[in-house]
């Protein structure tokens, strides 16, 4: 091979592989572009999927199954025969009730196909963009009985709820978690143990933990869980850090938002008539949350430093 050859062989290699480079770069920006996006593009991914999400919610249909006064035992024993165990759990749930306190009902709400994702009856939205930027967070709705757990801003579990009674109202507005105990002693009766007990507002002695779902608000200020839910949420909460008795940084952060209406029908009974009766959409959240993110936020840094500092 000559000269003149070669030198046209290196000319063409030069040639191709400033084709290779630049096919290369537009890929990479291609790429690069295509998993980022502006605030404004993410918001409105987030409306996306949250409206996917409620659309799918809105075709669920609720029915009443209503316990005769005369014949409530038989009614309820037509009931546990009609459903399996974790199907009762399901619908139970959907009414705040447990299955201690299943007597108590008069009418379930439920829904015509029972699923085993317990988050397809959620009436919170699957994510807040708002929330995005804060690791862990607890929302409890005074007004449907339930909470919300968001992490990143994304929904991660919900449940029923019992808060307290009328006498005796959860305090509303930013909590942060404290102390947590996998057996708490009451402070309103020493006879009352309150297991996977999380504090979030300790000179008041008000957390979350197991006890007695009735159906309605009912407790003393506490806020009631399921005994799966309770012991999840016991080990998702982070608790306050101290250092020689002195708070050096907050736990997880927590809103308990609005009031019941008292005396009213009960807010999931409206589902028979209206399937996203109870639904809390993301605007509604974020109006909620709003006022409160630059707390969390700061508090969140906080923590990370101290956290960091104490390694």
């Amino acid at each position: 091979m000559n000269f003149r050859s070669n030198k046209f062989l290196n000319i063409f290699a030069l040639a191709f592989l400033f084709l290779l480079a630049i096919q290369c770069k537009k890929d990479i920006k291609k790429e690069t572009s295509s998993n980022t996006s502006t605030p404004v593009e993410a918001a409105k991914q987030v409306r996306n999927i949250n409206k996917e999400d409620s659309l799918s919610k809105s075709k669920i249909q609720y029915s009443s199954f209503i316990f005769p006064a005369k014949k409530k035992d038989s009614a309820m024993s037509a009931f546990k025969k009609q459903y399996s165990e974790n199907e009762r759990y399901t619908i139970l749930a959907l009414n705040r009730l447990d299955a201690k306190n299943s007597w108590r009902a008069d009418t379930l709400i439920i829904p015509n196909k029972i699923s085993d994702n317990f988050l397809d009856y959620s009436p919170f939205p699957v994510q807040i963009a708002l929330l995005k930027d804060v690791k862990k967070f607890v929302y409890f709705s005074y007004p449907i009985q339930a909470f919300a757990v968001y992490e990143n801003g994304e929904l991660k579990k919900w449940g029923p709820t019992s808060m307290g009674k009328k006498a005796a109202k959860t305090a509303t507005g930013l909590h942060f978690a404290n102390w947590k105990s996998k057996i708490a002693t009451s402070t309103v009766d020493s006879d009352w143990k309150l297991p996977f007990n999380v504090n979030i507002a300790n000179q008041l002695g008000i957390g979350w933990h197991e006890y007695d779902l009735p159906g309605y608000p009912a407790s003393h200020s506490c806020l009631r869980l399921l005994s799966k839910d309770a012991e999840w949420m016991y080990s998702f909460a982070d608790q306050w850090i101290l250092s020689e008795g002195k708070l050096k940084a907050n736990g997880t952060p927590v809103i308990v938002n609005g009031d019941f209406n008292w005396g009213q029908q009960k807010p999931w009974r409206k589902l028979v008539q209206n399937s996203m009766a109870n639904y809390l959409s993301e605007t509604v959240m974020s109006k909620n949350i709003q006022p409160e993110i630059d707390k969390i936020l700061a508090e969140q840094k906080n923590r990370e430093e101290v956290v960091i500092a104490q390694k």
